[in-house]
C-alpha cells in the first residue's frame, strides 16, 4: 500500500463512517509499492443499502472527501457496477482492503 494512503488511514475511516461505507479497497498503482509515485488513487467501494437519493449523496460526498483528503484525482468504482470481465480480473489481482465493517 502506498505511503500516502497509509498516512491518511484515520481520515479514511472517518469518511467511511460518515458516508456509510461497508467496504473500501485500493487498487491500481497506489495498491502497489509503498513509495511508487501516483498520479491518482483508485478505490473500490461498497455502500450499505440505501435509497437512490442517499446513494447519490454518499457516492459524491465520499468522492469529494477523498479528493480533499489526498489532494489528487480519485477514481471511485462501485463493486456492483463492474461488468467488464477483463477489468474485474485486473482489479481482483490488485485489491488491497483499506476499510471493512
Amino acid at each position: 500500500m502506498n505511503k500516502k494512503v497509509r498516512m491518511n488511514e484515520a481520515g479514511l475511516v472517518e469518511l467511511c463512517v460518515k458516508y456509510r461505507v461497508e467496504r473500501l479497497e485500493l487498487f491500481g498503482s497506489a495498491a502497489g509499492l509503498e513509495d511508487a509515485p501516483i498520479g491518482d488513487i483508485d478505490f473500490l467501494v461498497e455502500f450499505y443499502p440505501c435509497t437512490p437519493a442517499e446513494h447519490c449523496d454518499r457516492y459524491f460526498g465520499l468522492l469529494a472527501g477523498l479528493e480533499e483528503l489526498f489532494g489528487c484525482h480519485i477514481d471511485l468504482v462501485e463493486t456492483r457496477a463492474m461488468k467488464n470481465p477483463y477489468f474485474i480480473r485486473r482489479v481482483n489481482e490488485q485489491r488491497v482492503p483499506v476499510y471493512a465493517v
